[in-house]
């Protein structure tokens, strides 16, 4: 089917390759071609920092769990100064036992300084942090604030709520140690693409629920909330790059071990009462299978009174303010920067 994109995006949508979600699960398989590799990574957008960003891998404590996992403490950390970290650990590896892998973007900037919690997109079952290392550089320059990017677990080796239970463990250790990160422990935002703003959202849910660490704002950016994949997008977009509807088929069944009804913490959308959680920042992007049930989304958090803003860009595809830099993109990043901003540092308006 053809669409509509945005022309300077058009060369983005024809370079991504349609690999099917059964694919990318398998963890073993064949390495991709390395030419296009190269060709991609060549496109993706790059970073200079304005200031000088401190980059640290931890492995932190796990939380109290939806379901009985474990959570004994973590590793010491290593810190790589400058805007680069080694490879995390993986998110497939980490978590429950063995602590949560998370890397903490640090500006040398006046503190103590607000915090954002970041979940990387990648339908449940794929994403590293290096692929995220952009808009996480980004995030801690531009608002500022001290970005901690989770590499949470991943389905289907980990289905719901291994994710979750790491993102909440996150925000846990965060919220404790704000202190020693100089983080003001009432400015804590949660960010996150795709299925990372699910986990945001529903990490809002999560702690609006248990009484935790309070939330001050969440930025979902074309976030997963709705497991029954019956909206006019979801159902029309069958072929679009970076995600489709088949892929949103198999990722529901990855992420919830099975076809069944999944809980409201996994399709936050479900929930019977949204009030209570944190203004929100709503992104969606006209050629998304994710597009209708974000609008949803956010037309549930109004209702229930949470302060929402949300925005549709013309011409986009799931995804393309992380691959892309073109004048609609780089729209796109600055309005997140604003919205983060406004949240976070309130004052400075």
């Amino acid at each position: 089917m053809p669409y509509a994109f945005d022309p300077e995006l058009v060369p983005y949508a024809e370079l991504i390759p349609s690999v099917p979600l059964s694919e990318v699960i398998r963890r073993d398989g064949p390495p991709p071609d390395p030419g296009l590799l190269a060709e991609i990574e060549r496109r993706l957008p790059a970073y200079t920092p304005r200031r000088e960003v401190t980059v640290e891998d931890r492995r932190v404590p796990g939380g109290s769990p939806l379901e009985t996992s474990g959570g004994p403490h973590g590793e010491a950390p290593r810190e790589t100064p400058g805007g680069a970290a080694g490879g995390a650990a993986g998110g497939a590896a980490g978590g429950a036992a063995g602590g949560v892998p998370v890397r903490v973007f640090r500006p040398r900037a006046e503190g103590p300084l607000p915090a954002i919690v970041y979940l990387h997109g990648g339908g449940f079952v794929s994403g590293e942090l290096d692929y995220f290392g952009v808009r996480c550089l980004r995030l801690a320059d531009l608002v500022p604030a001290v970005v901690v990017a989770v590499d949470y677990r991943l389905a289907p080796e980990h289905p719901y709520p291994a994710a979750l239970d790491d993102t909440y463990a996150t925000l846990e250790w965060l919220a404790g140690a704000a202190g020693e990160l100089g983080v003001d422990p009432d400015r804590i935002a949660a960010a996150g693409d795709s299925a990372g703003g699910n986990l945001a959202t529903a990490l809002a849910l999560l702690t609006r629920d248990r009484g935790g660490p309070p939330l001050r704002f969440q930025f979902l950016d074309v976030p997963v909330t709705d497991d029954r994949l019956a909206t006019p997008s979801m159902r029309a977009f069958t072929d679009t790059p970076m995600w489709n509807r088949p892929d949103a088929v198999l990722s529901w069944r990855y992420y919830l071990g099975g076809d069944g009804i999944a809980p409201p913490y996994a399709a936050p959308i479900r929930a019977a009462d949204l009030s209570g959680l944190p203004p929100a920042f709503v992104a969606v992007c006209e050629f998304d299978p994710l597009r209708d049930e974000g609008i949803a989304y956010a037309q549930r958090l109004v209702q229930d009174g949470v302060p929402t803003e949300l925005h549709l860009y013309p011409g986009a595809f799931h995804g393309a303010a992380i691959i892309a830099d073109v004048a609609l993109t780089r729209r796109m990043n600055a309005d997140m920067i604003a919205a983060l901003r406004r949240a976070l540092h309130p004052r400075d308006d």
